[in-house]
């Protein structure tokens, strides 16, 4: 019935990733006072990017045309073998937050070469923001996750975070909570959302991921943004596990908790947006950089 279960997971994010940015958009509306965006508008416009052609400048090479592909592919390996609900991912195995982190690298590093595969100054200005903040996010990424490793005394996800709160909660409770703050602000830095980046600006000056994927469009801007979704699910999974550890025994409801907490992380990022502005450029190091801070007091109060 596990095994069952983390297919579903899988399967379920497939489905209902392209419906997060729904929730975050409507959440927004209802801040503003307006009706907003229908739930499913992602899927529409996925459906009618899907059924456009590709069209490729002259000047772009053949890393233009791998980078939506192969950044598609590694955030469903990704998906994969991230858990949710207490479940293993459907493919767990001992080292496997090392893979994590380096697929998630995989899909940045494409997106950054196809930007500057187009020669364009706009975009790789933009490529070059994005491996700035990269800089900062991933060591973030990666030391809370660490913190996690110490205290459940495993280097696989899934037993990371199965095994998290099964000793002693209270000891492991406020590294917890300092790592659930770190990947937070990470979600929001790899996302494009605010307060690092505003995905509905048009202002080339300001743009960070939106202005790498300009030349994009028809079925590589769908893989684009699909692609987005489910790494937007992926890092509400890792939240989740970590804030909200709802466990029953029970694999199906346990997977329906956890999927009703991607949809709670949805929720809060459209709170976020509502009631945050965006970050001048110079501030977001800062934010990420107390990020990488509370992750390693974390990893310090893991070890003590």
């Amino acid at each position: 019935m596990t095994t069952v279960a983390s297919i579903l997971h899988v399967l379920l994010a497939l489905v209902l990733a392209p419906l997060l940015l729904g929730i975050v958009n409507r959440t927004k509306a209802k801040f503003a006072g307006r009706r907003g965006q229908p739930l499913l508008q992602a899927y529409y416009d996925l459906a009618k990017l899907f059924r456009k052609g590709a069209v490729y400048s002259r000047t772009t090479t053949w890393v233009f045309r791998a980078g939506p592909t192969v950044g598609l592919s590694a955030v469903i390996v990704a998906l994969a073998i991230v858990p949710l609900g207490g479940l293993p991912g459907l493919g767990a195995f001992s080292g496997d937050v090392i893979l994590l982190a380096y697929v998630l690298g995989l899909m940045r590093f494409m997106t950054v070469l196809a930007a500057l595969d187009t020669g364009s100054s706009f975009e790789g200005m933009g490529a070059s923001r994005e491996v700035q903040f990269s800089l900062l996010a991933e060591p973030a990424l990666l030391l809370a996750l660490a913190a996690l490793a110490v205290c459940a005394k495993s280097l696989s996800l899934s037993d990371i975070y199965g095994l998290l709160y099964a000793g002693e909660p209270a000891h492991v409770a406020p590294a917890a909570v300092m790592v659930a703050a770190v990947l937070l602000m990470v979600l929001l830095a790899e996302n494009a959302r605010i307060p690092v980046d505003d995905p509905n600006t048009h202002l080339e000056l300001t743009m960070i991921h939106e202005v790498m994927v300009l030349d994009h469009g028809g079925v590589d801007l769908g893989f684009i943004q699909y692609g987005a979704s489910l790494k937007l699910w992926v890092f509400s999974a890792l939240l989740v596990g970590v804030a909200l550890p709802l466990r029953t025994g029970q694999p199906i409801l346990d997977l329906l908790l956890g999927v009703g907490g991607v949809f709670a992380v949805a929720v809060l990022v459209g709170v976020i947006e509502s009631t945050m502005a965006r970050l001048r450029l110079v501030r977001v190091p800062q934010m990420l950089v107390v990020a990488n801070v509370l992750a390693i007091i974390a990893i310090l109060w893991a070890l003590r």
